[in-house]
């Protein structure tokens, strides 16, 4: 049984099925709200180093679905002032498993603890998108 942190927000559909994926694969989970946990730059720099806002930020957050955000428009190091002033826009789900600090859940390094699941269900998309994601929800 591995040990692993998982920052979700609470109630998002694919962070549910992911969390079921790795506690049946046999870790042992212990979940933190992304959006209440007090990030630091310090903390939050080994998920996010060297990736472009455009791949660290969550693209359903509603200030980045309506156009008030665009990643690609910001260099690094707004991108993580915005994303740790507003942690909705940080990219779900971060994990820290053995030493390792990953983001998303398409990170080739999470295989080991995946166990049987096999990746043909679709756990990063958010089903919500046509019409209003978790995200948005109050």
């Amino acid at each position: 049984m591995t040990f692993i942190q998982f920052f979700e927000k609470p109630g998002c559909i694919n962070g549910e099925k992911q969390k079921n994926i790795l506690i049946e694969a046999g870790n042992d989970l212990e979940c933190i709200n992304i959006l209440e946990h007090p990030w630091s730059r310090e903390e939050l720099a080994p998920f996010i180093t060297e990736k472009e806002p455009s791949l660290i930020m969550n693209h359903t957050a509603p200030a980045i679905k309506k156009g008030e955000i665009v990643p690609e428009n910001l260099q690094h190091d707004e991108a993580v002032t915005l994303m740790i002033e507003n942690p909705i826009l940080i990219k779900r789900p971060l994990i820290r498993v053995d030493g390792m600090s990953i983001q998303g859940f398409t990170d080739e390094r999470l295989t080991p603890y995946l166990g049987a699941w096999d990746g043909k269900d679709d756990v990063i998309t958010c089903p919500n998108l046509r019409s209003i994601s978790c995200d948005e929800r109050k």
